[in-house]
């Protein structure tokens, strides 16, 4: 009886640290997507402050349209 005690204890060891395992490598998982969210986030940002500052540039330098007054 005890053998068997102990053989359900080994398993459900061995089940907690199998899950415990499987819930670390997940977290791991959403925190690298995350950062690569982030980071793509970030790119697109800087590209449309890029543009919005060449497009300001550009009008700039162009000048008011003849039917402005």
């Amino acid at each position: 009886m005890t053998e068997q005690k102990d053989r359900l204890r080994q398993e459900h060891a061995r089940q907690d640290r199998l899950r415990q395992d499987r819930l670390r490598q997940e977290r791991e998982e959403i925190a690298t997507r995350i950062a690569n969210f982030r980071a793509t986030q970030e790119k697109f940002e800087r590209a449309r402050e890029e543009y919005f500052e060449t497009t300001m540039e550009n009008a700039r330098k162009t000048g008011r349209p003849s039917f402005w007054p």
